[in-house]
């Protein structure tokens, strides 16, 4: 789950900018999401990339598989 890292909940997330990358124009190379959290205000930016086993996160996001704290 994607959730806020200042507000520890994913619940006032939201995606502003969605970009998909394909590099032979058949399959998906790169997903990029912009999210900004209603709450606080916060951004935060996500990339998963084919050639990495792990998305890459930047900002006041983060990847967890805990359940929120705050519903």
């Amino acid at each position: 789950m994607i959730e806020c890292t200042n507000c520890e909940t994913a619940q006032f997330l939201q995606i502003t900018q969605s970009r998909v990358y394909f590099e032979d124009g058949e399959l998906i190379n790169e997903i990029t999401e912009t999210y900004q959290c209603t709450l606080c205000d916060s951004t935060g930016t996500l990339t998963d990339t084919e050639s990495k086993d792990e998305p890459v996160i930047d900002g006041d996001v983060q990847i967890t598989t805990e359940r929120p704290k705050f519903a």
